[in-house]
């Protein structure tokens, strides 16, 4: 879930470093590495019946933190720095955003298809730049409001599988419920994350915030040992958590790194959208999954709703953005 990195840092991008990249290779290793984040929704699902979704989530970001970890040790004084300086802080941020956020995903996914998963997934820019203005009071046009509302409904229409009768009927997927929530949590992360504005190297931030997310997931993780009788050593299990955590973990995160080094935030971050399509194809190959109407109606909505805040947002707001170089 590349997503869980997509406001890791204020990103500060030089010319020289983008200079020596071919735009081409860029891009590719920004398509690989959401390929590899779409396979986690595969992964997770695939083994959903057998592997208790905290138990996925703690080693996945356990095993994610240990690769990573001695990658970043040049960086090692100015994180236990950081560290001291703001434990809470960063406890609270990278719990919400590498842990929550994930296992309420893990968990929607025991009820609900990849497919709609990667669909609500699509929305957490949107709900971001909503909280921004609220939290923020980061500017929204007239436009970005309308596209919003848009999105929103796409998602409305999803949920309900396109049956105004079953908001009458209160008959909602639960599963889709926890992903929307996710979905919130890691928009919520994103914000605060902004406005910590931690003065580290991105992926040495990124480091640290997984130590918290391992923290934080623990304790879920110990409960759901007790009460769960599904077995976390299964050898499905262990082939969805081998990639979860190596390829769709480490080598994901790094991944999108460079690519936020090569590309810069604002473009980086707009390849997450090519995300649902791989979740909707390998969906398909792998586990079998349909497109329902319902789908294409809602995604029609959200992407028209995208494609109004992409492309109509305020010139200021634009301007701005170009200049910061962030998500």
């Amino acid at each position: 879930m590349a997503i869980h990195v997509l406001a890791v840092h204020r990103d500060t991008v030089g010319t020289e470093q983008a200079a020596g990249n071919s735009l081409a290779a860029a891009y590719s290793v920004g398509v690989v590495c959401w390929l590899l984040s779409a396979g986690v929704y595969i992964a997770a699902k695939w083994v959903s019946s057998e592997m208790p979704p905290w138990a996925l989530c703690f080693w996945r970001v356990l095993i994610a933190w240990a690769i990573l970890m001695p990658i970043v040790r040049r960086h090692f004084g100015d994180m236990v720095a950081l560290v001291r300086a703001r434990p809470l802080e960063l406890l609270a941020i990278g719990g919400m955003g590498l842990a929550i956020c994930q296992g309420m995903i893990f968990v929607g996914l025991e009820h609900a298809d990849a497919t709609t998963a990667g669909i609500i997934i699509a929305l957490i820019p949107i709900i971001t730049m909503i909280l921004a203005r609220l939290i923020l009071a980061e500017s929204m046009g007239g436009w970005q409001v309308i596209g919003s509302i848009l999105a929103f409904l796409g998602i409305v229409v999803i949920i309900l599988k396109g049956s105004p009768a079953a908001l009458m009927r209160l008959d909602f997927n639960p599963g889709e419920l926890w992903i929307v929530a996710g979905a919130f949590c890691f928009s919520v992360y994103t914000v605060l994350l902004r406005r910590a504005k931690f003065d580290v190297n991105r992926l040495a931030l990124l480091v640290l915030l997984l130590g918290a997310a391992v923290l934080t997931a623990l304790p879920f993780y110990l409960f759901e040992l007790l009460s769960d009788e599904r077995s976390t050593l299964n050898s499905s299990g262990l082939v969805a958590l081998a990639y979860v955590a190596i390829p769709g973990g480490a080598v994901m995160y790094y991944l999108f790194n460079r690519s936020i080094e090569a590309l810069g935030a604002a473009r980086a971050g707009v390849l997450l959208y090519i995300q649902t399509i791989f979740i909707a194809v390998l969906a398909y190959l792998i586990l079998g999954e349909q497109l329902q109407p319902y789908h294409l109606e809602g995604a029609a909505l959200i992407v028209a709703g995208l494609l109004l805040i992409i492309l109509l947002k305020p010139k200021a707001k634009a301007e701005a953005a170009t200049a910061e170089e962030s998500v």
